[in-house]
C-alpha cells in the first residue's frame, strides 16, 4: 500500500494500526505491528478508538469498549508511536456513529497529557 502511495508521487505517508478481526466482532492490536510499521520508513500513528471497535457487536451496528482506550494508546506510546487518532465526542452515548469506542471529550486532555509524558520517557532511552 505504501509504494502504491508513493508511486503516485505522495511521498506524505502515515500508516495506521487500527486493530486486526479475527471473525469474532473483537479487533485486537499486536503491538509488534507498529515495529514492524516503522520498518516501513513511514511515522506510524495509533487509532485507540478504532482498535476497540467490535465489528457488528451490536447486530445491527458496531460496538465497541471505549474503556480500553487510555490503555491502547499508552501502550502505544510506550512502543513509539509518532501519532495518536481517537474519535472524540462530547457524549458518546448519544453519538451517531462510533459512540461506544469514541473517547469522551473529558478524557482527552488527561490521556493526552500521560501519552506525552510516556513518548517523552521512550524517545530519551
Amino acid at each position: 500500500a505504501i509504494d502504491k502511495v508513493r508511486s503516485m508521487g505522495n511521498e506524505r505517508v502515515l500508516v495506521t494500526e487500527r486493530g486486526a478481526s479475527f471473525g469474532y466482532q473483537n479487533l485486537v492490536v499486536d503491538y509488534r505491528s507498529l515495529v514492524v510499521m516503522r520498518g516501513f520508513g513511514c511515522p506510524v500513528v495509533m487509532d485507540a478508538t478504532h482498535s476497540v471497535q467490535h465489528p457488528g457487536g451490536l447486530g445491527d451496528r458496531s460496538g465497541g469498549d471505549a474503556r480500553f482506550i487510555p490503555y491502547l494508546a499508552r501502550a502505544a506510546a510506550a512502543v513509539g508511536m509518532d501519532a495518536l487518532f481517537c474519535e472524540v465526542h462530547d457524549d458518546p452515548q448519544s453519538a451517531k456513529s462510533d459512540g461506544p469506542n469514541s473517547l469522551s471529550l473529558a478524557a482527552v486532555a488527561p490521556l493526552l497529557r500521560q501519552v506525552v509524558a510516556i513518548d517523552a520517557v521512550v524517545r530519551s532511552a
